[in-house]
């Protein structure tokens, strides 16, 4: 018998693909999509965050001479990291859990409020990108400018309802895998268990 280390079991394609997706036809293209977007997105925030940040240090205590625009770039990175971060985060099945009265219920119950959980998750994730959405068309008709980089302020908030999105399409997807799916997901790439879970025989 398995017992409860689903969570460390891939699909056979993510392990040729990491962006491969289980799910049939369109959904599983979507799915890629967004996994590619986020790879992309992560990867590249990071790595301009640290070469902004090394190249601002040796400007400052080598040349004596700071980039101007280094602080308000790392701010734009950091939001683009964040909010690509929570629909990655979401993808692996990272974000926390309160679980202790979900683990005691028999399997079909939970597989009902995986369900569940993941279709309310998803829609107050659309929700907030439509109020974020909002928020920025407010901060765009200010006309407020970032000062070293002379950009309207509002550019910067652009990736918050894009990270609401892609988090709330992830949960969609999870819930129509589990919908799908015989087994339980906490999301479309991982089955549910923990990390510290042990393969039983």
């Amino acid at each position: 018998m398995w017992a409860r280390a689903e969570g460390k079991i891939m699909d056979r394609a993510e392990q040729f693909d990491p962006h491969a997706s289980s799910l049939p036809g369109l959904l599983g293209v979507i799915d890629s999509t967004i996994s590619r977007v986020e790879s992309v997105l992560l990867a590249s925030g990071v790595l301009l965050m640290a070469l902004n940040t090394v190249a601002n240090v040796i400007g400052r205590f080598v040349f004596q001479y700071s980039l101007f625009f280094s602080e308000e770039l790392n701010r734009i990175l950091i939001i683009v990291i964040t909010f690509a971060g929570i629909s990655y985060a979401a993808r692996q099945g990272r974000h926390i859990r309160m679980s202790a009265i979900y683990d005691a219920l028999p399997t079909v119950p939970r597989k009902a409020f995986m369900i569940l959980i993941s279709a309310i998750t998803a829609l107050a994730m659309f929700g907030l990108c439509y109020f974020s959405v909002s928020y920025i068309l407010k901060v765009a008709s200010s006309g407020r400018v970032l000062p070293s980089l002379q950009l309207p302020v509002y550019w910067i908030f652009l990736w918050v309802p894009v990270g609401f999105f892609m988090t709330g399409l992830q949960y969609a997807l999870t819930a129509i895998k589990n919908i799908v799916e015989k087994d339980i997901h906490l999301s479309t790439h991982v089955l549910e268990g923990y990390d510290d879970d042990e393969i039983e025989v």
